[in-house]
């Protein structure tokens, strides 16, 4: 029989650790599983509420190895049990700041200072809803933010894009593979996605266009019923029936906890070096708090695995 690999612990409970990993979602979770697993005692700060997005979703699809389909919070129980069984901490409270400017680093939760030799920012980014009435009500009954989780079951059905981007345009073309006809609501006259991008999406006969049009509300009970929409320039509303409705007009990636300790891009995405370091030596990143671009469950999780083996490198190096 195989021994079981137990990481160790150190004797205070406030460490220090050698991997603090703060974000309990695929990234963050797989990071510990190999933290653990490299003999690193691993502390996870979760948050409040712990998982990430996939705490909000139904049916998943699309990971492997659920050849009949996971639901979203069935499947970050298993890697939460997964990171635990190898000896991981999880402390379901936010980490509200990181001292590093000496080591082993410092990460402020409530009133406790806990300390760690590296850190793996796991925080992930939060999809920018629509702020009207019904949305909140209809997350994964009719409501998403990800066609290529959820435009399999709107095969043969109508569905509408609320965005003008480059993310609008690629889920409007993953949707036009399923649906039989995607209207994407625009509250300009103009898109602001990339040239080749609004090309593609204009040429498919599939595909409507809605200018200056804002969603003004959805309603449904159980499930999205329809859409009223409101002609910006008229100030005219209309009843839009469909089936589904993909909001596309942005992500907030979590990273405001390290503003001016941790280089972010404009749009506040971490930004990474070889591999998934930081611009601080021995803090990393993994997952959508720096991926813009693929934002799937999945390369969370590889870019998680990723960062616990450079937390691992820089822990044998040090």
């Amino acid at each position: 029989m195989e021994q079981q690999i137990i990481a160790p612990r150190p004797a205070s409970p406030f460490g220090p650790w050698d991997v603090a990993i703060i974000g309990s979602g695929p990234a963050g979770l797989t990071s510990g599983i190999y933290t653990t697993r490299g003999a690193a005692s691993t502390i996870v700060f979760a948050g409040e509420i712990w998982g990430g997005q996939l705490m909000l979703t139904t049916m998943v699809d699309n990971f492997p190895g659920f050849p009949e389909g996971v639901m979203g919070p069935d499947l970050m129980e298993k890697m939460k049990t997964q990171a635990l069984r190898f000896g991981a901490e999880f402390v379901q409270k936010k980490a509200e700041s990181i001292n590093v400017s000496a080591q082993p680093f410092e990460i402020k939760v409530g009133t406790d200072i806990y300390k760690a030799r590296s850190i793996i920012i796991a925080t992930g980014a939060e999809t920018v809803w629509l702020d009207v009435p019904g949305i909140q009500k209809l997350i994964g009954r009719g409501i998403s933010s990800c066609a290529p989780c959820d435009a399999p079951f709107f095969k043969g059905k109508k569905v509408a894009v609320v965005g003008g981007g480059d993310s609008a345009m690629e889920e409007a073309d993953v949707l036009t593979k399923y649906a039989t006809e995607v209207i994407i609501i625009h509250r300009r006259d103009a898109f602001r996605a990339s040239a080749a991008m609004q090309k593609k999406i204009l040429d498919n006969p599939k595909v409507k266009v809605l200018w200056n049009t804002e969603v003004a509300e959805v309603v449904g009970e159980t499930k999205l019923e329809k859409v009223v929409i409101k002609n910006n320039q008229t100030d005219t509303t209309s009843d839009l029936v469909v089936d589904g409705l993909f909001v596309a007009i942005g992500h907030k990636p979590g990273s405001e906890v390290f503003k001016d300790i941790i280089e972010t891009d404009e749009r506040g995405f971490i930004k990474v070096s070889d591999g998934s370091k930081t611009n601080v030596p021995g803090v990393f990143v993994s997952g959508d708090v720096h991926d813009h671009h693929y934002k799937q469950a999945i390369t969370a999780a590889g870019y998680g695995c990723q960062a616990g083996m450079d937390a691992l490198n820089y822990l044998q190096e040090h």
